[in-house]
């Protein structure tokens, strides 16, 4: 399909630099194969069905933002996915300055070794040293904030909490689930009163979520892999409930494509640890999930093709279209909207 059918015109001002207080509050745009529902997260309770269970992704993000030098030379590092235990693949800002064998200091005695890139200009990096990783990065790494509230402002304290869901336990994301971010422990417990389950699995996100599709067509576009695992015992826990006549609801995109790369083309999960590349557009069939809870996305981005792919394109552009006229909140820190396809 041609990508710019998946184009379209959000205002600057719809984006959101901060998340709302408290995070059950964030708008909620109820999406129907028929209608349009005017909504807040706190009433999701109401909204799903008992038997349903909602699938949280569990991934802790990680301060992968680094800056350094090589020489006299600024560098730059967004860590993008891991390669091995001291070794990431980043994302490179003046890469034209980095060679393989170069070191790169990012200070606080954390330094790396630049190695081999890959077809999507990704660096390797091969930090120095006996220490884990993660306690360098904790040293010396930033929280990533998305590029576009970065550009805007600068990540701060707030941010550390802000840009952590209330699962978060799996080291290893360099973003957020952030549809996740709207959900808090009252909101749990009133969604378990209605009879209404959650689940947890793992999906490290990469950068490569924010890479634009730069292809005119999406068969000429790579998708980015991530590293995901969902074990037997939840497999079956979610197979149950779909035999029991539930949905199975995902939170966010990244638990809906590690469902979707779980499932056989009999519709059942298995138990999957490895990376998924799965790219989700108009015309997939849909063997797992019945429902998605998701934030706003970016135009021509392959998280806008997978919604539109749940619930068809010209519905989710006159959902866009809804949400921008009547002040819904975009991206990361955004708002959030509940697609069911079967109402």
């Amino acid at each position: 399909m041609r990508v710019d059918l998946f184009d379209f015109e959000l205002p600057p001002e719809r984006i959101a630099l901060r998340p709302a207080d408290p995070r059950d509050s964030a708008r909620l745009l109820l999406v129907g194969a028929d209608a349009l529902d005017d909504r807040i997260v706190s009433e999701l309770p109401r909204l799903l069905r008992r038997g349903d269970t909602l699938v949280f992704n569990d991934t802790r993000v990680i301060p992968a933002q680094l800056e350094g030098r090589r020489g006299d030379a600024r560098i730059g590092a967004t860590l993008h996915k891991r390669e091995g235990p001291r070794d990431w693949r980043a994302f490179v800002r003046n890469a034209k300055r980095v060679r393989s064998g170069d070191r790169i200091d990012f200070g606080n005695g954390v330094t790396a070794l630049a190695g081999a890139r890959s077809e999507d200009g990704a660096i390797l990096l091969s930090f120095e040293g006996e220490e884990p990783v993660e306690l360098l990065l904790e040293r010396a790494g930033r929280m990533p904030l998305p590029p576009y509230i970065a550009a805007r402002r600068e990540a701060d304290a707030r941010d550390a909490e802000d840009y952590q869901t209330m699962f978060a336990r799996e080291k290893g994301a360099v973003a957020a689930p952030t549809a996740a971010l709207h959900f808090t422990p009252r909101l749990i417990d009133a969604l378990a009163e209605a009879g209404i389950g959650h689940e947890t699995l793992t999906l490290h996100v990469g950068a490569g979520t924010f890479l634009p599709v730069k292809a005119d067509d999406t068969d000429e576009h790579r998708m980015h892999s991530e590293w995901g695992r969902i074990d037997a015992a939840t497999a079956d826990r979610l197979n149950a409930v779909r035999a029991g006549g539930g949905r199975i609801v995902a939170v966010g995109t990244t638990s809906l494509r590690l469902l979707e790369s779980a499932a056989g083309e009999d519709g059942l999960l298995r138990a999957f640890e490895g990376d998924t590349a799965i790219f989700i557009t108009p015309g997939y069939r849909f063997r797992a999930v019945g429902g998605l809870l998701t934030n706003f996305h970016l135009p021509r981005s392959t998280l806008f093709m997978l919604v539109s792919a749940l619930m068809g394109r010209e519905r989710m552009q006159q959902a866009y279209a809804h949400a921008i006229e009547n002040g819904y909140r975009f991206y990361s820190y955004g708002d959030a909207s509940l697609l069911l396809p079967e109402q």
